[in-house]
């Protein structure tokens, strides 16, 4: 497609995001059945309910341009989900498993926040304002999933952690959550 306009931007990139999000209901199975830990499976159900909606939603973003929803492939996705997958073919240590399951997770919630960033303010500076308001909706919930697998991996990188260095690094984690840890990411208007 030729980006001639910001809409005819915006339209790529919807499809673009369209294909990402169906790309990543088909990994968060698979990512469950490798997680050992039952935080992290159950992080992922919710994500996978989330993403659900997120596709709803873009639908929505569609249906407000008179446009049926239709995929573009997402290469970007493409190359997260196969490194991801990559990740969980390897043999390891549950612990070590779990750790780089959420690493390739917030790749990807990075990834989803900035196109939900550019979507939405492309939405606004069109003046689109209700596809404007799905876009931060979604927006939002991929930042508060950014940082609950932040969380998540704070409570559980130390599985991965050999004994003598356990102690050290927790005190490390929570010197570092105290003092960065501001609440104010990218997904906040």
């Amino acid at each position: 497609m030729t980006n001639r306009t910001l809409r005819d931007l915006f339209v790529d990139e919807l499809m673009d995001t369209y294909d990402a999000e169906h790309r990543i209901i088909k990994a968060i199975p698979k990512m469950m059945k490798a997680a050992q830990s039952e935080e992290l499976v159950a992080g992922f159900k919710v994500h996978l309910a989330q993403t659900q909606e997120h596709i709803v939603r873009l639908e929505r973003v569609f249906k407000l341009f008179d446009l049926t929803p239709e995929r573009k492939t997402c290469k970007a996705m493409l190359g997260l989900l196969a490194e991801g997958e990559e990740l969980m073919a390897e043999d390891g240590v549950a612990g070590v498993r779990d750790a780089a399951l959420i690493a390739a997770a917030q790749k990807v919630e990075h990834y989803e926040m900035a196109t939900y960033g550019c979507l939405r303010t492309w939405a606004q500076v069109m003046g689109e304002d209700k596809a404007r308001k799905l876009l931060q909706q979604t927006l939002d919930e991929e930042g508060e999933t950014d940082h609950k697998l932040t969380q998540l991996a704070l409570n559980l990188n130390t599985d991965a952690l050999g004994e003598d260095d356990e102690e050290a690094a927790m005190l490390s984690v929570r010197r570092t959550a105290a003092s960065t840890d501001t609440g104010n990411g990218p997904h906040r208007r």
